[in-house]
């Protein structure tokens, strides 16, 4: 599982070749979730702010993790996308 992209603490990570639709999987200590990059729907438990913080990531980086998503969907390798800052 490739890591894309780290910010206060929080690990955002892609799967290769993982299931539609589109999202990211991230970790912030013990709490491991996963996220839906077009409607943001969260799988998992984590602190409001952690997830507040990646969802801004999102809408920041959106287009840029879509594109990251099909290039990894078809076993490419995974680049870093800018972090929260």
């Amino acid at each position: 599982m490739p890591e894309i992209s780290r910010f206060f603490g929080i690990i955002i990570s892609l799967y290769l070749k993982d299931h539609n639709p589109p999202h990211i999987h991230f970790s912030y200590g013990e709490y491991q979730c996963k996220i839906s990059v077009i409607d943001r729907i969260v799988d998992g438990q984590a602190p409001a702010k952690v997830v507040a913080m990646v969802n801004k990531w999102l809408d920041l980086r959106e287009h840029e993790v879509l594109a990251l998503w099909d290039k990894v969907q078809k076993g490419e390798p995974a680049s870093k996308i800018e972090p929260l800052k």
